[in-house]
């Protein structure tokens, strides 16, 4: 791995000691955390808990000292949507998280390589960081007899998956198609396409689902591997807590609308004008665990619902074929708690004020 720490990278780049412990809190509240062990606290304000003060110190250890961390990036059958999306990433942008947080050392949209060269260069990665690297998957896995239908250097994804897959760390699968077999794998299946679960199942793999899923999900997930070396706490589906912990009915903007039972019946009505609850025309909202409608995206400005389009339900399994407002139908409704925005709202606008902050003050050190 590379020899400077991510702090004494961020230093290279001007930001000052003050501004690096301000990110670190706003990391705390991003990636959920509320306790850790006791570690002396130095420069903190005076005005943070205990807790708080434990916590951040021990997010600024854990940047002091570990290195960047190596990712390889793989795509299969995919639209590279997801990674479209990460770039639209808010907290942090890309640029930030490539250059302070990581090192990408393969991914096929991004690199400068292309061919042979490409991938002489993913193979010489997974060897000099063996057992250190997380592999990230984008797109579902052919198999069996139709496994050749992705195929790249005349050998197929199934075999690049496994292959990579041994010598990582851990494995992140980001978009619902790599998490479950999103639209490849809707019936009847032509491809015979699997998730990365379905492969591999002797390495820790957390889910990152959505069409495209919320970047800033992601980037929370790696953040937490990168400085603490475990993924956080996953749901049954191995997806993260902090942001698929809660449906999308729990933190919608029309959640009042469904309680006062006022729902739009066509899509130009009077209660589709006015902003109504759309459950009556096929929104998965309330079967869908996702933190859409209080992270939203293009730095919080909207999502689906907010734009008067029902969910779709793209971070549950086998969303595509499960119906929805093309057949006319809605999601059987399980009535959530009275919840507003949870752990994962709190997250959205931590991590943004905080990578901003810090994108600040490293132009201005420049300036």
């Amino acid at each position: 791995m590379t020899d400077d720490s991510i702090y004494g990278h961020m230093k290279d780049e001007g930001v000052s000691r003050r501004d690096f412990l301000k990110m670190c809190g706003l990391a705390v509240g991003a990636m959920g955390m509320t306790s850790m062990p006791p570690l002396e606290a130095s420069g903190l304000p005076a005005t943070l808990n205990h807790v708080e003060k434990k916590s951040i110190d021990h997010v600024a250890k854990a940047m002091e000292t570990q290195p960047r961390l190596p990712v390889i990036w793989l795509e299969f059958q995919d639209c590279t949507g997801c990674s479209e999306a990460l770039t639209r990433a808010n907290a942090p942008t890309l640029g930030s998280l490539v250059l302070d947080t990581l090192t990408i050392e393969h991914h096929e949209a991004l690199s400068a390589a292309a061919g042979f060269q490409i991938e002489e260069a993913k193979q010489q990665a997974m060897e000099k960081y063996a057992g250190q690297y997380v592999l990230v998957v984008e797109g579902s896995i052919p198999t069996g007899e139709h496994a050749a239908y992705c195929a790249i250097g005349g050998r197929t994804a199934e075999v690049i998956l496994k292959e990579a897959a041994e010598k990582a760390a851990a494995i992140i699968a980001i978009g619902n198609c790599s998490s479950f077999g999103g639209l490849p794998k809707a019936s009847p299946n032509p491809t015979t396409a699997a998730s990365v679960t379905d492969l591999i199942t002797d390495k820790p793999v957390v889910n990152i689902p959505g069409c495209p899923p919320i970047p800033e999900a992601f980037v929370a997930v790696i953040t937490h591997f990168a400085l603490f070396g475990v993924l956080p706490e996953l749901d049954k589906l191995n997806r993260p807590m902090a942001f698929y912990g809660k449906t999308v009915h729990d933190r919608c903007l029309r959640r009042p609308f469904y309680e006062a039972g006022k729902f739009a019946l066509t899509f130009d009505d009077e209660g589709a004008r006015e902003g109504w609850c759309l459950y009556k025309l096929g929104c998965k909202g309330p079967t869908t665990y996702n933190a859409c409608a209080s992270i939203r995206w293009d730095s919080g400005l909207s999502f689906p619902v907010q734009s008067n389009h029902p969910c779709l339900g793209c971070s549950e399994p086998d969303f595509w074929d499960g119906g929805g407002f093309y057949q006319g139908q809605s999601a059987p409704l399980q009535k959530p708690s009275m919840t507003t925005a949870g752990v994962a709202g709190a997250a959205g606008l931590a991590i943004g004020a905080g990578m901003a902050a810090t994108a600040k003050a490293k132009k201005e050190n420049k300036k």
